[in-house]
């Protein structure tokens, strides 16, 4: 699994800041026209100094957790030029991607941007401001703002009142975070599913797929090109019957629950908090633990969900 997140990370170039005087003296002798993208570029110098985005302030690099537990930014896997928006790990040594946003639309060049858009989504803008990648919420809001949590987590919020209107944890992408919730909703046939990638170096949606199945009594699933593939067994309000060594193995670190609403979800979170672990979905369609072994930095594989393999 290691070797699967071994992607190039270029280093980022700094561009000195400029100081309040220098930005008034601009603003004194320049068209409104030009100011606005003299504002933009002054955003953009700061931008990777916060946790946040606006539509003021866009950024064309990176941010990080306040917690410095995850970065967002652009990056290029292992073997391929193309380019992803995605989060990853920034407190260990080895890249870890857990996220990625423009999957299916991977950017061929470095001239690209993340902003707020007019309609308050969050989208990546490419060439003459052509929308790459967009969070696509459907309603409008007079204003949001972007923010990526320590959890891993990147949400849009409705500026006024606060209220999240779209995350990344309800879109995953192949990995498996504590906090991420796979689910199924019975009333409105909404899945959160994860989805393999094709290839280390190829990120768009692979073969396989990970979710949970609302039978009389739950249990989760991998699906090949949407055929079951493999199922954990019912779920016996402790683990799931179908893995035999999942109480030892996984920590008692897992709960399905039903929110008596129609939506059925899974989560793990293990007792010993300072682990720091996730689940990959990979390409072979095996759902694989990995944590994170400071003794010599490195990942260790801890087991796996689905020990099946094409």
């Amino acid at each position: 699994m290691v070797e699967w997140f071994g992607a190039l990370v270029y280093p980022h170039k700094t561009t000195p800041t400029r100081s309040i005087e220098q930005v008034m003296g601009l603003v004194r002798n320049t068209s409104m026209s030009v100011l606005i993208v003299l504002l933009c570029c002054f955003c953009l110098d700061s931008g990777s100094a916060t946790n946040t985005i606006t539509s003021f302030q866009p950024f064309k690099d990176y941010i990080i957790s306040n917690g410095s537990a995850f970065k967002l930014g652009f990056f290029s896997p292992v073997y391929s030029t193309n380019r992803y928006l995605g989060i990853w790990f920034d407190n260990i040594s080895i890249f870890t991607a857990v996220w990625i946003a423009n999957r299916q639309k991977p950017l061929k060049d470095s001239s690209r941007f993340l902003s707020i858009s007019e309609d308050s989504n969050l989208v990546v803008l490419v060439g003459q401001m052509e929308i790459l990648w967009s969070s696509n919420v459907t309603k409008s809001f007079v204003n949001s703002s972007a923010q990526l949590l320590n959890s891993g987590n990147l949400v849009l919020r409705e500026s006024t009142t606060g209220t999240i209107i779209w995350e990344s944890f309800q879109h995953p992408s192949n990995t498996f975070l504590s906090m991420i919730k796979p689910s199924t909703n019975v009333i409105t046939g909404k899945k959160v599913l994860l989805t393999s990638w094709t290839s280390p170096s190829d990120l768009s949606a692979g073969s396989f797929s990970v979710g949970i199945q609302p039978l009389s009594l739950p249990q989760a699933f991998i699906w090949k090109d949407g055929s079951p593939y493999w199922g954990s067994g019912p779920w016996n309000s402790r683990a799931f019957t179908g893995i035999s060594y999942m109480d030892s193995v996984y920590l008692d670190g897992f709960s399905l629950v039903d929110d008596h609403e129609g939506t059925s979800y899974l989560s793990f979170n293990f007792a010993n908090k300072t682990l720091l672990s996730n689940f990959d979905l990979n390409s072979q369609g095996n759902l694989v633990l990995s944590y994170w072994y400071d003794g010599n930095k490195d990942w260790k594989k801890g087991g796996q969900l689905c020990r099946l393999s094409v």
